[in-house]
């Protein structure tokens, strides 16, 4: 989903910051899960296998979650295609936009997506704060996609509004609060990942203060899925650490080959937590189905790449080659099938298919 290509976490030194923006919040209630209880979370869940989901009708997260865009036909058309090839989980963004509009209306839809997987025996991974690609965002009708270019439509969340309006640290303190609350104990949902790649977009350090926040709103609802969000990048020393320290369960992204894949792996296996890839497979870097999913299967580490169906997103085409034109590339960077359900590449699904026992 983006450019930047995370390797390995290192736990390293940390100078410290002060932050005149957005007061971090302090952990109060519940403590981080013990190894115990997270590995019988493992236990408990199996080999989660899956993808990014994002319906192939809507470009961003606004136009998946609002009233009058929220498809539940191609939803459950989709899902049903990762049914058949044996998949069990879909990482799914929100948008806090999207409740503070309509509250009990985006929780009701949330209910009903929820309520749509479980029947294809599929759980769901939220995924509540983002930092990549556009800076801006505001409801209604979302744009059309710019032909070729790669998640043209898709928003950060808060993006640069946390920056310019004070006002909405205690709108996302309630967003947060609000939908964990209302689904804490929802055996729908596998994980809470609670910040898609801090510090992407150059902001870096500045997203620090917010992922402390909404890991000390987390455990203040203390619900029964575990928290967590993804390392995603070796140089992002600081909010590296703090993600390993407080997540529960250990997740991270990676786009690269089997060999430097691997080299993630060795490390993050020194935590003793569960493990789950939460992004990868982009086919022009060699990281794919065929050299990646069955190492993470021997290592019992959840396999979600990004991407399942050809759609708004554009994400076929890569991070930096944009198409103008756009045509069809010669390789498809992500996605699974296209938009009739046919698969691009039909060993890539047989593969999918022998792994999962379908």
């Amino acid at each position: 989903m983006k450019k930047i290509i995370f390797l390995v976490v290192i736990c390293g030194f940390i100078q410290l910051v002060t932050y005149s923006q957005n007061p971090v919040a302090k952990v109060v209630g519940a403590k981080r899960w013990t190894i115990e209880k997270a590995k019988q979370w493992g236990k408990a869940n199996g080999w989660l296998r899956g993808s990014n989901f994002n319906p192939s009708t809507a470009i961003n997260q606004l136009e998946t979650w609002q009233a009058e865009s929220f498809d539940t036909a191609t939803i459950n058309r989709e899902l049903g295609w990762a049914e058949a090839i044996g998949m069990n989980v879909m990482r799914v963004y929100l948008h806090h936009l999207a409740w503070e509009v309509d509250k009990s209306g985006f929780k009701s839809r949330m209910n009903t997506y929820l309520t749509i997987a479980n029947k294809h025996g599929i759980k769901t991974v939220f995924v509540l704060f983002d930092d990549c690609w556009n800076p801006t965002y505001k409801s209604g009708k979302q744009p059309d996609p710019k032909p070729g270019v790669h998640n043209s439509g898709w928003v950060r969340d808060p993006g640069e509004l946390l920056y310019t309006d004070p006002s909405l640290i205690k709108v996302l303190e309630f967003y947060v609060k609000d939908v964990l609350t209302a689904f804490k104990d929802d055996k729908r949902i596998a994980i809470w990942d609670l910040y898609n790649e801090p510090g992407n977009s150059k902001y870096e350090n500045r997203s620090l203060p917010l992922l402390k926040n909404v890991f000390a709103w987390g455990r203040e609802v203390n619900p029964s899925q575990p928290l967590s969000s993804a390392v995603w990048n070796l140089s992002l020393k600081e909010l590296n650490k703090f993600q390993i320290e407080n997540s529960d369960i250990i997740t991270y992204h990676n786009y690269e080959n089997p060999e430097k894949h691997q080299v993630a792996i060795d490390t993050l296996k020194r935590y003793n937590r569960p493990l789950v890839c939460s992004e990868y497979m982009a086919r022009r870097n060699n990281s794919r189905f065929q050299n990646i999913m069955p190492m993470l299967k021997k290592n019992n580490i959840a396999a979600i790449n990004w991407g399942l169906v050809d759609g708004k997103s554009n994400t076929k085409y890569a991070w930096d080659e944009p198409m103008g034109d756009g045509s069809e590339p010669k390789l498809w960077f992500h996605e699974i099938f296209r938009k009739d359900g046919k698969p691009y590449m039909e060993d890539e699904v047989q593969l999918i298919r022998s792994l999962t026992g379908k």
